[in-house]
């Protein structure tokens, strides 16, 4: 895949885990895009290492959707635990 496609799959990837974790979390274009990239790495990782499949094919492969998101929604669920709720203010 394509460096475009990377953007692509992390802003969507990032805005469907903030959606379905609704919360106070890191802001802005640019961090949802880096949260859907990030996570589709650790998702694609944890997918080849917990179940052996190469979970990162393709733009349009339902596996490569699936690991970005819930790779994504794991790295919210660290960064909420990691930063315990703090709010800035």
């Amino acid at each position: 895949m394509g460096i475009i496609a990377w953007i692509v799959i992390g802003l969507l990837a990032g805005i469907i885990a903030k959606a379905l974790l609704p919360g106070k979390d890191p802001g802005g274009c640019i961090v949802t895009i880096a949260i859907g990239i990030v996570g589709a790495l650790l998702g694609g990782w944890l997918g080849k290492v917990l179940f052996g499949v190469e979970s990162i094919d393709g733009f349009f492969d339902l596996s490569t959707w699936i690991a970005a998101i819930v790779g994504s929604l794991i790295l919210l669920l660290v960064y909420r635990l990691v930063t315990g709720g703090r709010r800035r203010g």
